[in-house]
């Protein structure tokens, strides 16, 4: 799963996260991106056809079913950042990896949610 974060450091071209990518799509796990993480980034500009190109290979993952769930979650971690409490819900529920520029956030968000945990890798 990739965070806004992690699509950021798409679209700049870092190659760790690219291999990461590749490796993903080629092993066909479903590399999911929340919408809300995606709307954080997307300016639909020419300078942003690596992460077109990118998106190609993810899976998005909506946030209309999960607005109350991603609001619920906001109370109970005390932050008003839906991205993040959309990211951490998709995480729990879907992901086995989750690519984030802010790991600790992502835990303690992870926390407040209750539930299994994927592995957090920072980007």
């Amino acid at each position: 799963m990739l965070d806004a974060g992690a699509l950021i450091a798409l679209d700049r071209n870092d190659r760790a996260m690219w291999a990461v990518l590749k490796l993903s799509a080629l092993r066909t796990a479903t590399v999911w991106v929340p919408t809300t993480a995606l709307s954080q980034v997307w300016r639909g500009r020419a300078s942003q056809a690596r992460l077109a190109a990118a998106l190609a290979h993810c899976a998005p993952a909506a946030f209309d079913p999960l607005a109350r769930d991603v609001g619920e979650l906001c109370g109970r971690a005390k932050t008003s950042d839906t991205c993040d409490a959309h990211v951490a819900i998709i995480a729990a529920t879907r992901a086995d990896v989750l690519y984030t520029s802010d790991a600790s956030e992502m835990r303690r968000l992870l926390a407040a949610y209750g539930g299994r945990s994927p592995v957090i890798v920072r980007c």
